[in-house]
């Protein structure tokens, strides 16, 4: 197992992006290793990233670089700001309650207005100078953002939740294991108390001094977004007709399923009420670039590296490997099995993904151990939900540190990928391998 190329390659990917390397050159580095090792040619494994970068990866990524376009002309406008204000003036404290209410709205992400990380570039720039004058530190707030995009699709089947229990219920099912359609909730939410105690810790506990942050005034906001004046400002014309397009923005999004579609909708609202000027457009777009493009490309090369892992037949002799030296210890089976589903997802960057993968090992797996079928569930849930946090290149991490890092003070590996990946995956581990004991 120690020379499997999916297992050397997540080593590599995770090690390089902890020394700092750019996400993007540690995927790319990391499939080149993991597809050498896999003994496939050097074209073989270019080939498989480039291809493995189109189809949905690459409209991911135009709605990522549009929905940062938005959120540039939204915060352009001021009407942001005025939020902002409100809290600034009404705040008082440590800032721990503010950090619980991004971490509520962000749940509301996942499930009511399933937006995903399309939130954080409208709400959280505009919130840098209170968190600022707060003295939050950043690291708690990047994990209750992570908390709201991850914790929701686990626990609750309803939103992206119900598309994610759903793909349990159907590859068990392939798998000789049928369940009654909303059973997966009932022990899915172990794995979203084990989140909620790890968000408890980390903004009461681990994160709870204050920090200080470099005024915003000193460093300025990268991306073409600046702090407005001091002075209020004064909700007005422009500010209607920027809510009237960000909310024409969601329902195209909701009913259409397009968020590309609806970002130009509600920037031509915008740009027709007058809220921006068409001089203004160009630097609209390229804020939007800015801020969500490397997030963009990230997730495309991100698609490409797990195209490489699977063409390496690494993953399903990880498994196999696993399956073959756990015995009959039902301890060190779960355990076994859902820090293998943590590798995958680390590499992959996707839970849903991860499901599928799994399921068809870990199911007969389950029975022959003598797992009941509710702990088969846990353990499946919770082997694909571990690594989301955590991974350089999930967009539950990316997300939160483009919000977080406007102003150059936020670093993607230390101050997101890291404390998600103890606060989160340690805690889902303990509680996922217990319930699955107990159950």
């Amino acid at each position: 197992m120690l020379t499997n190329p999916v297992l050397i390659s997540v080593i590599v990917m995770v090690a390089l992006s902890l020394l700092k390397l750019n996400v993007l050159l540690a995927l790319i580095v990391a499939a080149v290793v993991g597809g050498l090792v896999a003994n496939m040619g050097l074209m073989e494994i270019m080939e498989t990233l480039i291809e493995g970068m189109g189809g949905d990866s690459a409209e991911t990524a135009l709605n990522y670089i549009l929905l940062g376009a938005l959120a540039a002309a939204i915060h352009k406008t001021g009407a942001a700001t005025i939020i902002t204000q409100k809290l600034s003036k009404n705040m008082k404290g440590t800032g721990k309650s503010l950090v619980f209410i991004i971490a509520f709205i962000s749940i509301f992400s996942q499930n009511l207005i399933p937006v995903h990380i399309a939130f954080i570039p409208i709400l959280i720039p505009p919130l840098i100078m209170v968190m600022n004058k707060l003295k939050i530190d950043r690291r708690a707030v990047a994990s209750a953002l992570t908390f709201g995009l991850k914790a929701p699709y686990v626990a609750l089947p309803v939103g992206f939740g119900l598309i994610f229990h759903n793909i349990i219920r159907d590859e068990m099912a392939d798998s000789g294991l049928e369940l009654v359609d909303g059973e997966i909730w009932h022990v899915m939410w172990i794995p979203g108390l084990a989140m909620v105690v790890g968000l408890f810790i980390a903004i009461l506990f681990t994160y709870r001094k204050p920090r200080e942050y470099k005024p915003v005034e000193e460093t300025g906001t990268e991306y073409g977004l600046q702090e407005h004046e001091v002075e209020d400002v004064v909700f007005n014309k422009n500010h209607v007709i920027t809510v009237i397009g960000a909310v024409a923005a969601l329902v195209v999004q909701l009913t259409v399923g397009s968020l590309a579609l609806g970002a130009i909708l509600g920037l031509g609202i915008m740009l027709a009420g007058g809220a921006i000027k068409w001089t203004g457009i160009d630097s609209m777009v390229k804020s939007g670039i800015g801020m969500m493009g490397f997030i963009a490309f990230v997730m495309l090369v991100a698609s490409g590296y797990g195209d490489v892992l699977r063409a390496t037949g690494g993953v399903e002799s990880l498994v196999d490997s696993v399956s073959g030296v756990i015995g009959n210890n039902q301890l060190v089976a779960a355990t076994g099995m859902v820090t293998i589903g943590l590798l995958i997802t680390m590499g992959i960057g996707t839970s849903f993904g991860t499901i599928p993968i799994i399921a068809a090992i870990y199911v007969p797996l389950a029975a022959e151990l003598g797992f009941s079928p509710m702990a088969t569930v846990l353990l499946i849930g919770s082997a694909a939900a571990l690594g989301d946090a955590g991974s350089p290149a999930s967009d539950s991490t990316l997300g939160p540190s483009a919000g977080l890092s406007v102003d150059g003070q936020h670093d993607h590996i230390w101050d997101t990928c890291v404390p998600t990946f103890i606060h989160f995956n340690i805690p889902i581990m303990i509680f996922g391998i217990i319930g699955a004991l107990i159950l």
